[in-house]
């Protein structure tokens, strides 16, 4: 039995059903998106999640560094995704399509993290700010490398600036939480190839 933030006693995972990391991540986020990142304590954290303090410090530093790996895990996953695909021996456009749809459907799927996330990073200790966004800016530079490449071969229009058009493009992925719905009329994925269709084209001489 897990404890609630009211302190019932609620039905859950039998304690030891799945590694300690992953329990106290699942948790948090959770509780974050309850009450608030602020609002939660590592207190009720560790009681939800049925270890001791001292087994969360062991993983995690503190508070922190819980709220960054919610979403680096994420990040982890798509920059790996984009890696292969960018990669791969396919036309420029293809693999641009291909991570351009991948990160949409990526995000739709793990929705709450990116928004829990989002909406608390700025009570990060200034190191970790930085580390995210040094992290995104890589994945960033990824994709604008594969529009520029395009350019260069003619396959994509030269008169639009790359970094605008990365911008604008993840200006849209990052404005998701405010509208997609997994029980919407379009699936993660249907999001992802429609958001990649209406880049390529954007692109085409």
């Amino acid at each position: 039995m897990a404890r609630s933030a009211n302190g019932r006693t609620t039905a859950g995972p039998a304690v030891g059903a799945e590694p300690v990391p992953q329990r106290l991540l699942a948790v948090a986020t959770r509780l974050f998106a309850e009450q608030g990142f602020e609002m939660t304590s590592v207190q009720q954290i560790v009681d939800a999640a049925g270890v001791t303090k001292g087994a969360m410090y062991h993983y995690f530093g503190s508070k922190d560094d819980l709220l960054y790996e919610i979403y680096a895990r994420v990040l982890r996953v798509q920059q790996a995704r984009m890696e292969s695909a960018a990669e791969s021996g396919a036309p420029v456009q293809e693999r641009l399509h291909a991570v351009a749809a991948d990160v949409v459907a990526t995000t739709a799927a793990n929705l709450d993290d990116t928004v829990i996330f989002f909406r608390s990073m700025h009570l990060l200790h200034p190191d970790k700010q930085a580390e995210v966004r040094a992290q995104r800016r890589r994945y960033h530079e990824r994709v604008r490398a594969l529009i520029e490449e395009g350019q260069r071969s003619g396959v994509f229009r030269e008169d639009k600036a790359a970094d605008l058009v990365v911008d604008f493009f993840f200006g849209a992925v990052h404005h998701l939480g405010t509208w997609f719905r997994k029980d919407g009329k379009l699936t993660g994925e249907e999001v992802g190839e429609q958001f990649a269709d209406l880049l390529i084209a954007s692109l085409r001489p």
